[in-house]
């Protein structure tokens, strides 16, 4: 993740947790640094800690996890967002290149969102439910080709 530009970090409690937002940093010029260990994750800017989340009911259904989420964020030559459909292949080379790349992750009820500018690249990993719902991995910084 060093490869991308991080541009927002935002931590909310979800749905009947009451959405109480834990974090929302805006972060042009700043470090964002991710830490954890077996028991907790903490989010750090500037060597400031803005948030720790725990990790119990994460670790203990790990193994049905997918991952991280990736959206891209695209718009359309009037400023309006373009929403696609799931199954869309982010590489098309018919849609605009998107704006800015969201990762977001629920841990323990809490939905964490990192944003970045521009284009998270990723390469496809393999079905979940095929052909609707692929598995993308993030692309490391070799073997993305300009």
């Amino acid at each position: 993740m060093k490869t991308y530009e991080v541009d927002h970090l935002f931590i909310r409690l979800m749905g009947s947790k009451g959405g109480t937002v834990k974090a929302d940093e805006r972060l042009q010029g700043k470090k964002l640094v991710v830490l954890h260990n077996k028991s907790t994750i903490r989010f750090i800017v500037n060597k400031k800690e803005v948030c720790r989340l725990p990790l119990k009911e994460f670790l203990e259904d790990i193994e049905d996890r997918q991952g991280l989420q990736v959206a891209y964020e695209r718009f359309d030559r009037n400023n309006n967002m373009v929403f696609l459909p799931t199954g869309v292949d982010p590489y098309d080379p018919n849609l605009l290149e998107p704006r800015r790349s969201i990762l977001r992750l629920a841990i323990d009820w809490h939905l964490v969102e990192i944003y970045f500018k521009g284009r998270v690249h990723l390469k496809f990993h393999s079905w979940w439910i095929e052909p609707h719902f692929g598995l993308w991995a993030i692309m490391a910084p070799e073997e993305i080709s300009n």
